[in-house]
């Protein structure tokens, strides 16, 4: 069973910057192939923010680029760098780990359950 663990979330002041993680574990050896960091804010949809492959190409939404930054460990573990937060980036934020365990012939997506993100004054 694979389990994604976000974490860093909290209440963080307009212009403030917070670091999330996300760490990826399971019952058997497994590849990551891809990182992706996903937000739902309130009342909206979920929509995509930043992704990271094993090779650590990274892409990000337009709204996000320059503020934002996706990275990866070798300890199964990703990071989303959060700068220059506004009240508009307050979110749930999720975390999506595209990977094949060892016992599987196929990867598949996997999600964390998430990390509150607020910014307000």
């Amino acid at each position: 069973q694979v389990h994604l663990v976000e974490s860093g979330g909290g209440l963080v002041q307009p212009g403030g910057s917070l670091r999330l993680s996300c760490t990826a574990s399971a019952g058997s050896l497994f590849s990551m192939n891809s990182w992706a960091w996903y937000r739902q804010a309130p009342g909206k949809e979920r929509e995509w923010v930043a992704r990271i492959t094993a090779g650590g190409i990274t892409d990000y939404a337009a709204q996000m680029k320059d503020r934002f930054t996706v990275s990866s460990d070798d300890s199964n573990t990703a990071y989303l760098q959060m700068d220059d937060l506004n009240p508009e980036d307050t979110a749930v934020y999720y975390c999506s780990g595209n990977l094949r365990l060892v016992t599987e012939l196929y990867s598949k997506d996997y999600w964390g359950k998430g990390t509150l993100v607020t910014v307000s004054s």
